[in-house]
């Protein structure tokens, strides 16, 4: 009963990780735009979706999905920052930094997932 429990804290961990070495990465690009934050949940959408496509063929195991998908995937991509970086440039007054953030990660968000879906089938 513990097993699921470790699979998605290594899993979270390693995500979580992963996404703050992005940040590292794209840290001098954050000037006027979040690029770490929308770069790690597309590209953990990305991931998400060709999980899935694995998981519909058999590929993903029980404990591969818990430690791929609910753990990496989780921990690499990242709501609340989304959110309080979009909360954040509303209240700096940028408005159109803010709609091209908010439109733009949901479409890439959306195109990385089917991107994904399609490649794992």
């Amino acid at each position: 009963m513990i097993k699921p429990f470790i699979l998605i804290f290594v899993g979270g961990g390693v995500g979580s990780a992963v996404r703050y070495s992005l940040w590292l990465l794209l840290r001098s690009w954050q000037a006027h735009f979040p690029w770490a934050t929308f770069a790690a949940n597309a590209l953990a959408c990305f991931l998400f979706g060709l999980f899935l496509g694995w998981q519909g063929h058999g590929w993903l195991s029980d404990d591969r999905r818990l430690l791929l998908i609910t753990g990496f995937c989780g921990g690499f991509s990242t709501y609340s920052t989304f959110t309080s970086e979009s909360w954040g440039l509303w209240q700096s007054g940028h408005y159109g930094v803010w709609l091209a953030y908010v439109v733009g990660q949901f479409l890439a968000c959306t195109a990385f997932l089917l991107l994904g879906l399609y490649l794992g089938k």
